[in-house]
């Protein structure tokens, strides 16, 4: 059974920094896609980044790029996604996804079959 736990969520002012992080379980992710989606409330779940565990190659939605920065430890199954320059913009709940098949891009979240609970990410300007 997958399990993805996120955490390093919190509150932080904007301009500053958090890293989150997804512990995955429950099989090997070397042939998989994994991902960071957002949600902030009264809005849909949008993708944020991506990366293909077994070469990481990474993906970003435009409004991240240069700012967060997706990258995975193998040995400790773990995603993270480093975030830097925060923006009250970025605040929503951050989940970590797994895909099976690596898709271009891996931006659609029904491509991903396995979510974590969400970790809050609050950005005060």
């Amino acid at each position: 059974q997958v399990q993805l736990v996120e955490s390093g969520g919190g509150l932080v002012q904007a301009g500053g920094s958090l890293r989150l992080s997804c512990a995955a379980s429950g099989r090997t992710f070397s042939s998989y896609a994994m991902g960071w989606f957002r949600q902030a409330p009264g809005k849909e779940r949008e993708f944020v980044a991506a990366i293909i565990w077994s070469d990481s190659t990474t993906y970003y939605t435009d409004s991240v790029k240069g700012r967060f920065t997706i990258s995975r430890d193998a040995a400790k199954n773990t995603l993270y996604l480093q975030m830097k320059s925060l923006r009250p913009e970025d605040t929503a709940v951050y989940y970590c996804a797994a895909s099976k098949v690596v898709r271009e891009g891996s931006s659609c979240p029904l491509w991903y079959e396995y979510w974590g609970q969400g970790t809050q990410v609050t950005v005060t300007s």
